[in-house]
């Protein structure tokens, strides 16, 4: 049996969110639109050109994102709410945690990420 439609929209589009992150993170401003928000480690940025500008200014040359798992259901207002959980390895860090949620709406026709949210996995045991 198929996956239900927002299972299959939610994993395409994570797919290639991390694909173009991974590979060239200027070309992620297809994905959002003027209105979109991200949440970047607590920081706030509204609008394709702040996130953009936070993604590309993030200090790291090359990036690998291996996702463990993924989460996706249907929204009242006909949108998909996205979690991913995985491991992300810059330059030659150590691998670390991290979470991401999305939400995305079809506008015209084309599923854009209205509402992001991103934080590493970091825990403080001391």
């Amino acid at each position: 049996m198929a996956a239900p439609l927002w299972v299959q929209i939610g994993t395409s589009f994570v797919q290639h969110y991390y694909n173009v992150f991974d590979t060239n993170r200027s070309q992620l401003g297809m994905l959002y639109f003027d209105q979109s928000f991200l949440s970047w480690e607590g920081e706030t940025f509204q609008g394709k050109k702040a996130i953009i500008d936070k993604l590309t200014s993030l200090p790291f040359g090359k990036i690998e994102h291996v996702i463990t798992a993924q989460d996706h259901h249907p929204t009242l207002d006909s949108s998909i709410l996205s979690m991913v959980v995985g491991q992300l390895r810059a330059d030659d860090d150590n691998v670390m945690g991290f979470h991401q949620c999305f939400i995305l709406k079809n506008i015209n026709n084309t599923w854009i990420c209205t509402n992001e949210m991103f934080r590493l996995a970091i825990h403080n045991f001391s």
